[in-house]
């Protein structure tokens, strides 16, 4: 026989509602932040304090970052169905992925590698080499603006040192930096996402869930952008903007 399908996230009653076994009226509405909610919710555990400052330091940084793919995204469709919001902010969700945002979990993954290995600096080299050869980017490192440092990462690398979570990810990721400038012959930024990736793991957030936790962040930040839009319209703009930069281009070729 299968094993019995079951969950052991929530149950509800006639007067109460349990999540991850606690009381949401007695112990969590009032009692936790937002914060804490959310590492309860996908861990099932409460987090330690340093563990909550790190992981809402992580939020606010992915909030928003201007007019990225995700943004445009977003305006772009609900210029096109302003009747749904969640449509929108859903399309701009759609582009959180290995290139943009989502490297989160990709950075994450090597660096687990690196801590698992026997040598962390062998297993980084291999690691750079892995991508050159492949002419891949190194998940969390380079910045097409913030040059030749990404400002948030030494931010978010002090608050993980401010309260005690940087361990074993931290140092792997700045291994892994040496290794990278080394190999290159040049010195490329740590982004916001190589710094998140490192911190959250020593938060004790699995890799393959770090691009969830972007997704929420992000979602916020669409929220926003959805109510400029509403208050200054600015899809117009960008979509003349786009068909300026863009013109149209025929050769007679084309149609043989």
């Amino acid at each position: 026989m299968k094993p019995k399908a079951t969950t052991r996230i929530c149950h509800s009653t006639a007067d109460d509602v349990f999540v991850r076994g606690r009381s949401l009226t007695e112990e969590l509405i009032g009692r936790v932040s937002f914060t804490e909610m959310i590492y309860l919710q996908i861990l099932g555990r409460m987090p330690t304090p340093g563990q909550t400052a790190m992981l809402d330091a992580c939020l606010v940084t992915l909030v928003e970052h201007g007019l990225t793919p995700t943004a445009i995204t977003t305006r772009m469709t609900y210029t096109s169905a302003p009747e749904s919001i969640q449509g929108a902010v859903a399309a701009g969700l759609a582009s959180v992925g290995s290139l943009f945002v989502g490297t989160v979990e990709g950075c994450a993954l090597l660096l687990a590698r690196m801590v698992q290995s026997e040598d962390g600096e062998a297993e980084a080299v291999a690691i750079v080499r892995e991508h050159r050869d492949r002419g891949a980017r190194v998940p969390g490192f380079g910045h097409p603006i913030h040059r030749p440092d990404d400002p948030r990462t030494p931010r978010l690398l002090a608050v993980a040192r401010e309260h005690g979570v940087a361990g074993a990810h931290v140092d792997a990721l700045e291994t892994l930096s040496a290794v990278v400038d080394r190999e290159r012959g040049k010195h490329l930024t740590i982004n916001a996402t190589g710094a998140i990736a490192a911190t959250l793991a020593d938060c004790d957030v699995p890799a393959e869930i770090l691009r969830g936790i972007a997704l929420i962040s992000r979602c916020a930040g669409l929220v926003g952008h959805v109510r400029e839009e509403q208050l200054h319209p600015a899809m117009n703009a960008l979509w003349e903007a786009a068909e300026a930069a863009v013109p149209f281009e025929h050769t007679p070729e084309e149609d043989s």
